[in-house]
């Protein structure tokens, strides 16, 4: 499930308009986004109880 959810949040963030500056070892800001059963999901749900892991690849699936 946490897959399916990370796909929108690849888009959201890079369709931000103002770019957010985290750099290693900063505290991610907490966010929430529709997962692929409907179901809302937040980061604050997962903070201090697992291990969150955002992969983010620019170039993926593109001729680019």
């Amino acid at each position: 499930m946490l897959m399916h959810a990370m796909v929108p949040l690849l888009f959201l963030l890079a369709a931000a308009d103002t770019p957010m500056r985290v750099g290693p070892g900063d505290v991610a800001p907490d966010f929430s986004l529709s997962a692929s059963n409907g179901k809302t999901v937040k980061l604050a749900d997962y903070r201090g109880k697992k291990t969150v892991v955002l992969a983010f690849f620019p170039k993926a699936f593109t001729g680019g």
